[in-house]
């Protein structure tokens, strides 16, 4: 069994007062109307058999919510109803993620439709600093200072690039701002790239022992996901893989099946995988960061690029791993891919900022599995606003349709 780190089962109650909520759970967090029963759930079993479409979740997207998360990270040191400090712009220094200085960017032609698979880089002072592409929303963020506290950005020293070719003025940086939106720095570009009827989306899978009450539900439910998503979409080639990692003294760290258009390679590699390993908290995180850039081969064409992260337990908090941890961020936001942790039970407060350190920088969101089904452990209240709970395959189909339409 895992050991928590410092800040696991914290609860947090932090009034947020601007948004509304649909319903609140005993610890005052915000969470959706749902019930078992309403899905065909059997909450008494707390099993449900191993089948696919038991397991819930909620998804939140922090760049779309950019006023609540100004809030969390501007909001000061407090102590919960258990008498736990909580100090949620502590966990940028925790870290080393800085999301003060965003530059968020939308690319359009020149009948306004989004511009898909542009490149979009950020200059400071002359030297490049961030790059991505644009998704399917003609949508990209850029970061100045990611990865060090830096308050002191000046707009005139920002340049944008679009496909290596520099456009007129500065961009405008959205700092953290509770009562603001973000501002949209919106350029029109002539010619579009064309963008492939392709789309990779790997799952990268934490096989530790604690991940046994839910991998059974999980490898149910990815099996299904495979199964629907050529159907949902069927002028859409979509190649699949699998990355399970566990930790360094296992029997093995890493295992992997690279992309495929063949779902059926995918299928049984995950059907072969099983929980195993562990023994302390944190896992091998980075190096499972690190080995699905170098051991997937992602798209080099502009396309529809998604890493789920299905995990419970956070990295090693270790001054080279923090730096590989960033590193692997930048590099995945370069190549356009997103980033979509799916967080189990077992994650505490320090590994959730984690994941959404992950998912904001490379365009992604940050999904969470709920208590509703009565599947597995305990999952604890995610710090985020209203929203709605979900089957967790539904809710991926949903996510890759909405990132590959």
């Amino acid at each position: 069994m895992k050991r928590f780190a410092l800040l696991s089962g914290i609860v947090i109650s932090i009034a947020l007062a601007t948004v509304s909520c649909s319903k609140m759970d005993g610890d005052g967090f915000m969470r959706g109307d749902y019930s078992p029963s309403e899905a065909g759930l059997d909450a008494a079993d707390g099993s449900g058999g191993a089948s696919a479409g038991v397991v819930t979740a909620g998804e939140w997207n922090d760049l779309d919510n950019w006023m609540f998360w100004s809030n969390l990270m501007l909001s000061p040191a407090s102590e919960d109803q258990n008498g736990y400090k909580v100090d949620l712009a502590g966990m940028c220094d925790y870290w080393g993620f800085y999301t003060n200085n965003r530059v968020a960017v939308l690319v359009q032609d020149s009948n306004q439709n989004p511009a898909r698979g542009v490149k979009v880089s950020l200059n400071r002072n002359g030297a490049p600093v961030w790059s991505t592409y644009t998704d399917n929303a003609g949508r990209a963020d850029c970061w100045v200072s990611l990865f060090q506290k830096d308050t002191e950005v000046d707009n005139a020293s920002l340049s944008i690039f679009l496909d290596d070719k520099q456009v007129a003025g500065n961009p405008v940086v959205s700092k953290w701002n509770a009562e603001q939106k973000e501002t949209m720095n919106v350029y029109t570009v002539a010619t579009v790239p064309t963008a492939k009827k392709l789309a990779d989306v790997a799952f990268i899978v934490d096989a530790t022992g604690s991940m046994g009450d839910e991998i059974n539900f999980l490898k149910k439910d990815l099996l299904d996901i495979l199964d629907r998503t050529a159907q949902t979409q069927s002028d859409v080639t979509f190649r699949t893989s699998a990355l399970f990692y566990r930790d360094k003294g296992d029997n093995y760290v890493t295992k992997v099946s690279d992309f495929s258009t063949k779902a059926s390679t995918t299928i049984e590699f995950i059907k072969k995988q099983n929980a195993g390993g562990g023994g302390d908290y944190p896992e091998a995180v980075h190096t499972a960061l690190e080995t699905g850039l170098q051991k997937l081969s992602w798209s080099e064409v502009p396309c529809a690029k998604l890493a789920f992260m299905l995990l419970d337990a956070p990295a090693h908090h270790e001054d080279a791993i923090i730096k590989s941890l960033q590193k692997s961020v930048e590099s995945y936001a370069a190549q356009g891919i997103k980033l979509i942790p799916v967080a189990a039970s077992g994650v505490d407060k320090n590994t959730e900022f984690m994941l959404r350190f992950f998912s904001i920088p490379t365009g992604g969101t940050y999904v969470f599995i709920t208590n509703d089904s009565g599947v597995g452990n305990d999952h604890i209240a995610a710090t985020v606003g209203e929203y709605q709970v979900e089957h967790l395959n539904d809710l991926m189909v949903r996510l890759i349709n909405k990132y590959t339409e």
